[in-house]
């Protein structure tokens, strides 16, 4: 089945982030979502974005060889193969039958250090259980200065 929400990738083109919408099958397969990663230009640390509808998202950033990855919410993980992914390459276990009802972030907590959002900042948005995923995401492209962008190419990755 295909999963509902959108997918955009992030570079530098000069000194300008470009945003471009993702083909929907990366919602259900890291590899896809990795490989399109690797598909931008390297500079300047492109990501990706992976968010599937009201329920998480995965975000992956190219640092040179070094991928960082950001799951946000292990619960994810027991119904969604692109969060089983996610959290395997990120080498943790499932959630217990017990953490089912607690919603955590796994992953690197700093991967836009470099573009001034700090593990602090980018907990405090993860940790607001009132914001939607789609909300949170707004959060933090905001703070990153991409909302333009950003908004015109989700406009045009959405599956619904």
């Amino acid at each position: 089945m295909a999963q509902r929400g959108f997918a955009v990738a992030a570079y530098r083109e000069g000194p300008q982030w470009r945003v471009e919408p993702l083909p929907p099958t990366v919602l259900g397969d890291l590899s896809v979502l990795l490989s399109a990663l690797r598909s931008q230009p390297p500079e300047g640390g492109p990501f990706v974005i992976a968010c599937v509808e009201d329920e998480f998202f995965v975000i992956a950033r190219q640092d040179g060889r070094r991928i960082s990855l950001l799951l946000s919410d292990l619960t994810a993980a027991v119904e969604f193969p692109l969060a089983e992914q996610a959290m395997s390459r990120l080498g943790e276990d499932p959630p217990a039958d017990d953490e089912l009802d607690e919603v955590w972030p796994v992953g690197d907590l700093e991967l836009f250090s470099d573009l001034d959002l700090g593990e602090d900042e980018m907990e405090d948005i993860l940790d607001d259980l009132e914001l939607l995923p789609e909300e949170m995401l707004d959060t933090i492209v905001e703070r990153l200065e991409l909302s333009e962008p950003y908004g015109r190419a989700i406009e045009a990755a959405w599956v619904r």
